[in-house]
C-alpha cells in the first residue's frame, strides 16, 4: 500500500484522451489526494478542476502537464507551495524551472507520471 502523496497537476483536463486526465484518474486509483488546476473548468476522476491558483499546503508532488513557456505563470506558485519535488513530464522539460527549484530545496524529476504510477515508484 502506497502512502497518499498529495499531488496538484498543473496542465489538467477533462479531455480523457489527454495525458493530464489519465494520470489524475490513476492518481485518485492509487488512493492519492488530487487537486486539479487547469485552464478550463471541468473534472477529472471526479476532481474538480481550478481554473486559479488556489492555496497550497502539505504538497507531496506537482506534476506538469504545461508546456515551459505556460510554466512560468507558475513558478512563484510551485516555489511558495514548497512541494518535495516537481515531475515534468514528456514535453514539459524546463532548464529554467529546474534551477529556481533547486535553489528553493525542491528536487525536479524529470520522469512520467503515469509510468512512476504503473511501475510503483510515485
Amino acid at each position: 500500500m502506497t502512502k497518499n502523496k498529495k499531488t496538484v497537476v498543473l496542465g489538467a483536463t477533462s479531455k480523457p484522451e489527454k495525458y493530464a486526465f489519465k494520470a489524475i484518474s490513476m492518481l485518485v486509483q492509487k488512493g492519492h489526494s488530487v487537486i486539479a488546476i487547469g485552464q478550463n473548468a471541468g473534472e477529472a476522476a471526479g476532481v474538480k478542476i481550478q481554473t486559479k491558483a488556489i492555496p497550497l499546503k502539505n504538497i507531496d508532488t506537482v506534476t506538469l502537464y504545461l508546456n515551459p513557456a505556460s510554466q512560468r505563470d507558475y513558478y512563484n506558485y510551485i516555489v511558495e507551495a514548497q512541494p518535495k519535488r516537481v515531475v515534468f513530464n514528456p514535453g514539459t522539460e524546463n532548464p529554467e524551472l529546474y534551477q529556481l527549484l533547486e535553489l528553493n530545496g525542491i528536487q525536479a524529476e524529470v520522469a512520467c507520471t503515469l509510468v512512476l504510477l504503473a511501475t510503483n515508484q510515485y
